[in-house]
């Protein structure tokens, strides 16, 4: 494999960022890179650039931030300061992402929303099964059947 000067192959990227190769092919799936071919196709290769973005998407990933989030921040522009520093996100591109984020929150909120449902559901159904057990230990028990209904009947009434 001929192989461009100052780039390296999936295996060497993954190996430098501490990831699996299959970590940086899915990146490559969601856009956050595209790596450069070899002369053939058949290899990627990553440039110094590659590997500084994708070393961001992971530090943003470490510190909680979605996948989809990542891909959005990335994707959005950034400017130089006129006084120079580091480059920024843009105001448009600010505001981009603030959307994209806001979506994926109220997604998460209905998500959480849903949740809540199926736990009260489970909290419910855990308190029948409970009462039923209660009923099954009764009769084992010897109880006549009329006396194990009654005290089914106060537990799910307190």
């Amino acid at each position: 494999m001929s192989q461009e000067p100052g780039t390296l192959t999936v295996r060497d990227a993954a190996a430098r960022l501490g990831v699996t190769p299959r970590t940086l092919k899915y990146y490559e799936e969601l856009g956050i890179v595209v790596p450069v071919r070899s002369a053939g196709g058949r290899y990627r290769l990553y440039e110094p650039a590659d590997l500084d973005k994708l070393a961001r998407a992971l530090r943003l990933r470490s510190l909680g931030f979605s996948l989809t989030a990542i891909t959005e921040m990335l994707r959005q522009p950034f400017v130089e300061p006129a006084g120079g520093g580091r480059p920024r996100l843009s105001g448009t591109s600010l505001k981009a992402l603030r959307q994209s984020l806001a979506t994926q929150l109220e997604a998460i909120d209905a998500r959480i929303a849903q949740v809540r449902r199926e736990l009260k559901e489970a909290a419910t159904l855990q308190s029948q099964l409970r009462r039923d057990i209660d009923y099954v230990d009764r009769r084992l028990a010897g109880e006549p059947v009329e006396a194990a209904l009654e005290a089914r009947r106060r537990g799910a009434a307190g």
